[in-house]
């Protein structure tokens, strides 16, 4: 069933009914602004109470604290995420510098390592060079190990002279001789007395000769190395028995001669 109002008369709206339409227009414009500024002095008036009536005032102050607590915690949370930002960048550098550091470090330590390794190979090839020179130039017996059964000037009728032009050092058939120093085969061949004979000219000018020789190991013209073998030990020629004859002269010619123990002393050999 349906009901409707009778027709006639309207009543005005209640007191209560028009507080309500205030209270909803005095609420309209607080959120535009403008409450207060247009109104008569009575409506602002009746307007001031209902507001306080209503609580409106109340629930703005809230609204606006909430506002601010809102907006700095938005503002603390930017600060943070800003701040942990800041730091994360700062990590990332520091990593980053570390690691470069790192890398620089090994690029240095092997540098250095690589020098290192340098000093000693040039190191070890210098002292190479120096042994090189040192066994180039340096003197040795004719007969490793060996020592003079006949010294220099001995005289007997065993020499066409009457005197021993040299020294012989024993050494058993089939020594190894040697050359004393460097230098060059100037004579390799047979000479007569002394038998399978050779003659070197020396880096220093003088001459050495080597008699008696079983066989000989070098030919004329050919350079030798202090200490290399250049022939074999035996007896051939004006020889009693296995030796050495050993001289050292001026000139590669016979009568040059002096004294073969104090030309290898000279030369720092131990005789």
């Amino acid at each position: 069933m349906a009901f409707t109002r009778a027709t006639g008369k309207h009543r005005a709206p209640s007191r209560l009914t028009r507080k309500s339409a205030r209270v909803a227009g005095i609420a309209a414009l607080a959120t535009t602004g403008v409450i207060g500024g247009m109104a008569t002095p009575a409506l602002a008036a009746d307007e001031a109470r209902t507001v306080g009536d209503t609580g409106l005032t109340q629930v703005i102050a809230i609204d606006g604290a909430l506002a601010d607590q809102i907006a700095a915690q938005a503002m603390a949370q930017e600060q943070q995420a800003e701040a942990a930002a800041k730091a994360k960048a700062k990590a990332v550098a520091e990593a980053k510098a570390e690691a470069e550091a790192r890398v620089k470090a090994k690029a240095e330590a092997e540098r250095k390592a690589k020098a290192r390794a340098a000093e000693v190979r040039e190191a070890e090839a210098r002292a190479a060079r120096a042994a090189e020179r040192k066994r180039l130039t340096s003197f040795h017996l004719p007969v490793a190990g060996s020592y003079v059964t006949t010294g220099y000037k001995s005289g007997g009728s065993l020499w066409s002279s009457g005197s021993h032009s040299g020294v012989d050092f024993r050494a058993a058939s089939g020594s190894s001789v040697v050359a004393v120093g460097a230098g060059t085969v100037v004579e390799a061949g047979w000479g007569g007395a002394y038998g399978n004979n050779i003659v070197l000219r020396m880096t220093d000018g003088t001459y050495t000769q080597y008699g008696h020789l079983a066989s000989i190991g070098v030919s004329v013209g050919q350079s030798v190395t202090s200490g290399q073998q250049i022939g074999i030990s035996g007896s051939t020629g004006n020889s009693t028995g296995p030796h050495l004859h050993f001289e050292a002269r001026t000139s590669p010619e016979y009568g040059s001669d002096m004294d073969p123990v104090a030309y290898l002393r000279s030369h720092g050999v131990n005789v």
